[in-house]
């Protein structure tokens, strides 16, 4: 049976890359409180946003998708779900929404995990929702011409009850003392979580859950502005490449869980800098030409109509398509490619 001692991770030496990205957040964390005190109802606007983004992204990291349409009537509630995705989807949403109302309320303990994933579930008829696995599970990757290969087997379905109680009882004993920097606890929680795969289905979508509701807890609230989900679903090859590097070992206690870690606090330091960078758009009365003008100024190098959309979320696609095309037209933008290959530049 895999142990799991919190208090041996304080001893490890941190590389600069690690502490610098920890520094950097709590820097990005404090410029985010002061924008919370000084323009509270202008970044409410991104909060639906980010909601609709996260369910969107993190459900089609699994390949459970619909239209852009009907995850925002979803998401806002102003429709049913039709089918197997969709009602996946509404119960992810219905996750999320209680993580943003009650995280202080949740406490990190399994039932109240398996408590979300039924939830998750809430709205089709899974008997394994809200239980852990009843059968052995395994990561796997299929290639292009077919075949599948096993990456990582999890722990066995009579393991993970006592793994799952474990890993909560050491965060929280090291959070509780203090013993342990928050920002290196929840990686590694995660990782140990995604490593046990407590579920037969949703472990994926529950990591991002939890490590939404972790960090909340911890006074990291850029996931309710922008969207993590997205930014992991952006580049989920590296996120998966962290992973595996990390599963190395693990089932002998012999893991070097570094590369998630760098990984995750990457992705939040991206949504913070993200954040400051959308704030300065949609806080000021601007002109759809004028936000996709001064989004385009934020990139460097190539970009394409979905980075221009992730800085610009109150516009909608066809006024973000409208004003890329004057840029073009005026000699500011370049454009290349066709269709989903398109992509644009800045000539000055």
């Amino acid at each position: 049976m895999r142990t799991f001692n919190y208090s041996a991770i304080k001893e490890q030496k941190w590389d600069l890359d690690v502490l610098g990205l920890i520094a950097a957040i709590y820097k990005e964390a404090g410029k985010q409180e002061l924008y919370l005190r000084q323009r509270p109802e202008e970044l409410e606007k991104l909060v639906e946003i980010a909601k609709i983004q996260s369910t969107e992204a993190s459900n089609a990291i699994e390949g459970i998708v619909t239209t852009s349409t009907r995850i925002r009537q979803l998401v806002e509630e102003k429709t049913t779900p039709r089918n197997r995705d969709e009602q996946e989807i509404a119960g992810y949403r219905d996750v999320l929404s209680i993580i943003h109302e009650s995280f202080g309320a949740i406490p990190i303990t399994r039932n109240y995990i398996l408590q979300l994933h039924k939830i998750l579930y809430s709205h089709m008829n899974n008997p394994l929702a809200g239980r852990t696995k009843s059968v052995q599970n395994y990561i796997t990757a299929t290639y292009p011409d077919g075949h599948v290969e096993t990456l990582f087997t999890p722990l066995a379905p009579y393991e993970t009850p006592e793994a799952l109680d474990r890993i909560c009882e050491e965060y929280n004993r090291v959070i509780g003392n203090m013993e342990l920097e928050p920002l290196i606890a929840i990686p590694v929680f995660v990782h140990d979580f995604l490593c046990i795969h407590p579920v037969n289905d949703g472990n994926g979508r529950m990591s991002r859950l939890l490590t939404t509701l972790l960090l909340y807890r911890n006074g990291f609230y850029v996931g309710k502005y922008i969207s993590l989900e997205a930014k992991i679903a952006k580049n989920k090859d590296l996120y998966y490449d962290a992973l595996a590097q990390a599963q190395t070992g693990w089932h002998e206690g012999t893991e070097d869980v570094v590369p998630f870690i760098k990984y995750l606090l990457g992705t939040i330091l991206a949504a913070y800098k993200d954040f400051e960078d959308r704030v300065a758009l949609v806080g000021t009365k601007l002109s759809a030409l004028e936000m996709v003008r001064r989004a385009s100024k934020n990139r460097i190098g190539r970009f394409n109509k979905q980075d221009i959309r992730e800085l610009c979320p109150t516009l909608s696609d066809s006024s973000i398509e409208g004003a890329l095309r004057k840029l073009v037209a005026a000699g500011e933008l370049k454009k290349e490619g066709k269709g989903k290959n398109t992509c644009y530049f800045r000539l000055n």
